[in-house]
């Protein structure tokens, strides 16, 4: 045995040692338990077989005395290559080799200007094909230079172990192509974002001295940095990785450190303007784009001298600025510009040069900020706030305002705000002494600070621009910025009954009749029939579920061939289409046995809210899921919270709204304060039931964490279907997700697409969070947007079960909360077009925006229509007489 062992780990746990690297068989195995074990004088830190590490690391190891050969020093000294098969490459022949070194992991203070920076130990990946002096070398040199020193022996694990902890020194073997190709490796890795500051070293063998040296430039086209002659002596490669540090490696590290300062101008409030020598503008910050009117795109590159100047400026200003900057001065004064739109605007401009390559000016740097100096400075530029803030304000609440016949808003005629006089002394006190109380608050929210913006715009201000201001305060001020303002009921009463009995919480009276909720809490699970398999579907039901990927799936011949139990067979398909069971890691029989409770407390009395509305939420749920944006914005748990959320978002729904239970004094009304009382009990109940037995415990097999985040998901999504926040979340996705996504979209050098799009989503979670509130919002409602037949269809049974609920409010002298939801008055027509005008037309051209849904849109123009039809013939039934005939 004349070279060190080497240590292979398998999964199960257990050590194969072998004496050669040329043996492939194990010559002796021990089991590792929990502590440490000793195998040939070698100590290995382990934990339990289910844990162990993707590496190990060594507990005690001494350098060798000499530069010699050292593999039976290493194994004398308590040193010896361990090598595991590292379980994030198991599926590739590729080992691993780790060392932790105790001698200098230190970390380092690296100045660079005015910052003070903190270096960690460097990390090497040494890429070898076998053990040799070499590898051992740098091995070592690691070991005293303090740096932590991976070692890959395969291309596979090479790219895996850099991926993972991106490496600032590679060391790759090019001696010898046999084993492996070093500029493949060298290339493959530069493919990676990360290895932008990383340095390649590429070992190549000694020459002769007879022999010409070879070029470096195909190492350096192969994406090497440098070239070191094959040299095992450990001080050699000590001495080649230290200097790689002190300049390579150093001056990357402060290149990286450069990504906070420009975060830090991204986010100044001055705007920033970087030029070089010759005046070529080589960076402006988004505070610069808003000022000026430009995007960054139509700046960068051009030549101030190109870009429209101000006639407003002192024929000689240009020249006194050059001369002050030129010598190396930093000038500061008041200079007119002209933004892109045209307009002049005067700034206060402060322009640095900054010393650069050869001890010359290589840039100079301009701060700037808008400049008041007179009266009418001060009046444009509190017009110009105003009307921004207006306009920023009315996104909010006027572009859902109810107009139903005219749902396209003209914009908001400012001078009809301000046009009203008031008392000019009594408003400035007012003004004063509610800065004074907002001023005193020692913790500010987002809206405290807006308010204070707008009382600062107001000082020195004309008096309408004032007034303006004060009413926008009181509008600010009030609690539902998101709700828009209804008209009186004579405008249109369908609308007006069904927005108050959908986003309200009723009126409370005292009648003593008391609504009690009946809830099916004595349910068994025991009692209920063993499902069939899969397979065992009946050919009928397979047929049907075959098309279940269509948005024209008919869902109620769905309902009719299973006998009102849709909710378990579709779900039974779309759940595996998903992976739903996999990544839940439970069985089939599980998820047959939860979708069986869930269906079994959805209530079939009901017209509209039962199993088959469940089953069409989930239905539209999936084909969402299935549109390329919404696939590439959302992670796989998002997609299983989703689908969870739409199967139980209804659970154990009494067929009437909130505002009935309010005013009815229902058990679940005192529970949950007259708040989100059904959405509440929706979610709260499916997870009672859901963990009630582990039968149907489809969450028993997943790791705490991931529980609660698929929990809080789903209860998320399920809560957005509350109506009393339907415009807050129409809204919010709007203005965090359309917007922006249309501007990206419209900019003439965005390059990504989609997929651009799609990683800006997902880098923000609380975008993620809208996409799905939006997405089951959508398909809660979507029954405009269905094929007519079925459209009216569902419009049929909605009202069915708001007439019920009329009839039993006026049987118990409760509030009757939408009074045109008679049976004997009420048009069906008319109300679907209030509630098409006010909930769906905004919501769904932002979803179709941003989802790209033609076929929902169409669908929703033909239903519009046809309800329109039946209206302007004054019919209160659901079709028109031709069709009845039919």
């Amino acid at each position: 045995m004349g070279c060190a062992p080497s240590i292979h780990v398998s999964h199960s746990g257990v050590i194969y040692c072998r004496d050669s690297e040329e043996s492939n068989s194990p010559h002796q195995t021990t089991n590792i338990s929990q502590g440490t074990a000793t195998l040939h004088g070698l100590f290995v830190k382990t934990d339990a077989a289910d844990s162990i590490p993707s590496v190990l690391a060594y507990q005690s190891r001494q350098p060798p005395p000499s530069a010699g050969p050292r593999r039976k020093e290493r194994r004398e000294s308590g040193g010896a290559s361990a090598r595991s098969r590292t379980p994030r490459c198991c599926s590739v022949e590729a080992e691993t080799q780790t060392s932790s070194s105790s001698a200098r992991a230190s970390t380092t203070e690296v100045q660079v200007g005015p910052m003070r920076l903190t270096q960690y130990p460097i990390q090497v990946l040494l890429v070898f094909a076998k053990e040799d002096n070499q590898s051992n070398g740098f091995w070592w040199a690691c070991d005293r230079a303090g740096y932590r020193c991976n070692v890959a022996w395969t291309p596979e694990s090479a790219l895996e172990c850099f991926l993972d902890k991106h490496q600032e020194i590679i060391v790759i073997d090019h001696r010898n192509s046999r084993y492996f190709d070093a500029e493949d490796i060298c290339r493959s890795i530069r493919a990676a974002e990360p290895s932008n500051h990383t340095v390649i070293l590429a070992v190549v063998p000694r020459t002769s001295a007879d022999q010409e040296e070879t070029s470096v430039l195909p190492l350096l086209d192969a994406g090497f940095d440098r070239q070191f002659m094959e040299n095992s002596s450990v001080t050699a490669c000590y001495n080649e990785l230290v200097q790689i540090e002190h300049g390579e490696v150093r001056s990357q590290f402060k290149l990286r450190a450069c990504n906070a300062v420009f975060t830090a101008l991204d986010h100044c409030q001055e705007a920033v303007e970087i030029t070089s020598e010759d005046h070529v503008i080589q960076y402006v910050n988004p505070a610069f784009e808003q000022m000026m009117g430009y995007r960054k795109g139509e700046l960068i590159g051009k030549e101030l001298t190109e870009l429209p100047k101000s006639d407003k400026n002192c024929a000689d200003l240009l020249d006194n600025i050059n001369t002050f900057i030129k010598k190396g001065k930093e000038w500061q004064g008041v200079y007119y510009t002209r933004r892109k739109s045209g307009d002049s605007i005067q700034q206060h401009v402060k322009i640095t040069p900054v010393i650069g390559q050869g001890g010359k000016i290589r840039h100079f740097v301009s701060l700037k900020g808008l400049h008041c100096t007179n009266e009418n400075n001060k009046q444009r530029l509190c017009r110009y706030f105003t009307s921004n803030i207006l306009k920023l304000f009315f996104v909010f609440t006027e572009s859902n305002s109810y107009k139903c016949k005219n749902r396209r808003k003209d914009s908001v005629d400012v001078k009809s705000i301000t046009s009203q006089n008031s008392d000019a002394p009594s408003l400035q006190t007012r003004r004063y002494s509610s800065m004074a109380r907002i001023h005193s608050m020692t913790i500010e929210a987002p809206i405290t600070k807006v308010i204070n913006i707008i009382n600062a715009a107001q000082e020195n201000s004309p008096i309408t621009v004032a007034e303006a201001l004060d009413r926008v305060l009181e509008i600010l001020r009030t609690t539902e910025l998101y709700s828009p303002q209804l008209g009186t009921k004579d405008d249109d009463p369908h609308t007006s009954d069904l927005v108050g009995g959908l986003m309200t919480d009723g009126l409370r009276r005292l009648s003593g009749n008391e609504y009690v909720f009946s809830k099916n809490t004595n349910l068994s699970h025991s009692h209920l029939p063993v499902p069939n398999t899969i397979n065992d579907v009946p050919p009928c039901i397979a047929q049907l579920l075959d098309n279940e990927e269509s948005w024209d799936f008919n869902i109620f011949e769905l309902e009719a061939v299973t006998n009102k139990r849709p909710l378990v067979y579709l779900g039974l398909k779309v759940f595996a289409r998903f992976g739903v069971s996999e990544f839940l890691n439970c069985s089939e029989v599980t998820l047959r046995a939860w979708l069986q409770v869930i269906e079994a407390n959805y209530h079939s009395s009901n017209s509209y809210h039962n199993s088959t509305h469940a089953a069409d939420v989930l239905h539209a749920t999936a084909f969402f899921l299935g549109k390329e944006r919404v696939k590439g914005s959302l992670d796989h748990l998002d997609e299983v919270a989703a689908l969870i959320a739409a199967t139980i978002h209804d659970v154990d729904h009494p067929g009437r709204t909130n505002s009935f239970l309010c005013n009815a004094g229902s058990e679940l009304a005192v529970l949950y304060n007259d708040t989100a009382v059904l959405e509440s009990h929706h979610t709260a109940l499916a997870f009672q039931l859901t963990t009630k037995d582990s039968k149907c415990n489809i969450f028993k097999n997943i790791d705490r964490n991931r529980y609660r985040t698929l929990r809080q998901a789903i209860i998320d999504m399920v809560l957005a279907t509350e109506m009393t926040k339907h415009f807050e979340h129409v809204n919010k996705f709007v203005n965090s997700i359309n917007k922006p996504m249309a501007s990206e979209e419209t900019s003439p050098h965005s390059e990504g697409g989609d997929t651009e799009c799609t990683t800006n989503i997902k880098n923000f979670p609380d975008n993620q969070t809208l996409i799905k509130r939006m997405m089951i919002k959508c398909a809660d409602v979507a029954n405009p947007c269905r094929p007519l037949e079925l459209c009216i269809e569902w419009a049929g049974r909605i009202s069915e079960e708001y007439f019920a609920q009329t009839d039993e409010e006026k049987r118990q002298g409760l509030p009757v909360v939408m009074p045109v939801f008679d049976r004997n008055t009420c048009s069906i027509p008319k109300s679907q077009i209030s509630f098409i005008d006010y909930f769906i037309t905004d919501m769904f051209d932002a979803w179709d925006a941003f989802a790209h849904l033609p076929v929902l849109m169409q669908h929703l123009a033909r239903n519009y229509k046809h309800w329109k039809t039946l209206d302007d013939l004054k019919c209160k039934s659901l079709r028109l007489p031709s069709e009845n005939n039919n």
